[in-house]
């Protein structure tokens, strides 16, 4: 089997954090949130990886990631020059899949459960494709799949009246019949080419479609309250002996790191300062003076200090934010790359 991840499309409701860059290159605990897709393609013995690419930043991705060898994985980069849509994304990667059945993950999607044995028996069956549901509490914001006796019955993009909550999540297991199906796939109101309605007619010419349900954590990460929770939830598993990068970061005898939190490398953490819980600091960075910092990302080569306090933010990098140790008030930030800001 081969495997691809979805890394396109313009994050709009994530800006301004994506003005520079693209989301799923926006790190969760200190890691970028399409690693952790790369990382549940590898662990089921995937080697070979498509990554498709378009839209802002895409030069950045290929700067991470490589051809892969650093991560154990064989990487091929595929261009979409404009967001089409999903189905059309997976069909330009028609000549890399050739006649092997295939693992897709949208670039922002978080899982923390292993999906190998899943992969496992969707390699030995028959079936023509395999979905990853999720119950949600708020299903009219995916596709979402009818369910009657252990079958689906019916898949569906965002309806407004959703006939269950089950949430077709953004990993699919897949054969090359699915290329046929979109080869002659009708674009939606949104001029896309949906997924879900290439899935609905292999369905409806097949009914030979099996699905999963996800019971442990799942997040699909379009939001800022979306990753500032998957955040949180990631550095649940964070050991307390892991929590400091490397030994060149620096945290004075005063400061107070909360767990679960994690500290970059090369980062100096000075006078009075508190960190946590639910806070990931980024490489390089600098916080100090009476700064408190909870439930919130800030990236690398940040400079943070003179009393702030910040909880439920996501700060980019190299941002410098110097606070007022009058003021006692708690802050929200939503910053893009390279903001300045003087309280």
């Amino acid at each position: 089997m081969k495997g691809i991840i979805l890394h396109g499309g313009h994050g709009t409701r994530l800006r301004p954090l994506t003005h520079t860059g693209p989301k799923q290159l926006l790190p969760i605990a200190n890691k970028p949130m399409s690693e952790y897709c790369l990382e549940a393609i590898r662990d089921c013995n995937i080697t070979e990886i498509a990554i498709i690419i378009g839209g802002v930043g895409s030069e950045k991705v290929k700067e991470y990631y490589g051809n892969g060898e650093k991560f154990g994985v064989n990487i091929t980069y595929v261009k979409q020059d404009e967001p089409r849509g999903i189905a059309h994304a997976i069909n330009l990667c028609r000549n890399f899949i050739q006649d092997e059945k295939f693992l897709v993950f949208l670039g922002d999607n978080i899982i923390q459960k292993p999906i190998s044995e899943i992969k496992e028996k969707f390699e030995n069956s028959k079936f023509d494709a395999t979905l990853l549901l999720c119950e949600v509490d708020n299903p009219s914001r995916f596709g979402i799949a009818d369910l009657k006796d252990g079958k689906i019955t019916k898949i569906m993009e965002k309806p407004d009246e959703p006939p269950t909550n089950f949430a077709v999540t953004g990993i699919y297991l897949l054969t090359p019949e699915i290329f046929e199906i979109i080869d002659n796939l009708e674009p939606s109101w949104r001029n896309e080419f949906e997924i879900t309605d290439a899935l609905q007619i292999l369905l409806e010419k097949n009914d030979n479609i099996s699905y999963d349900v996800i019971t442990d954590y799942w997040k699909d990460t379009g939001t800022p309250e979306d990753i500032i929770n998957a955040n949180a939830q990631i550095l649940e598993n964070i050991s307390k002996d892991e929590f400091v990068s490397d030994e060149k970061t620096e945290i004075d005898s005063d400061c107070a790191i909360i767990m679960p939190s994690t500290i970059g490398k090369n980062c100096k953490i000075k006078k009075n300062v508190r960190i946590g819980p639910y806070a990931s600091i980024g490489d390089n960075t600098i916080i100090s003076s009476n700064v408190k910092i909870e439930n919130s990302i800030i990236m690398s080569d940040c400079k943070i200090e003179n009393g702030l306090k910040i909880n439920n933010s996501i700060i980019s990098s190299n941002c410098h934010l110097e606070g007022n140790n009058r003021d006692d008030s708690e802050k929200l930030f939503l910053l893009g790359e390279g903001t300045r800001i003087s309280l």
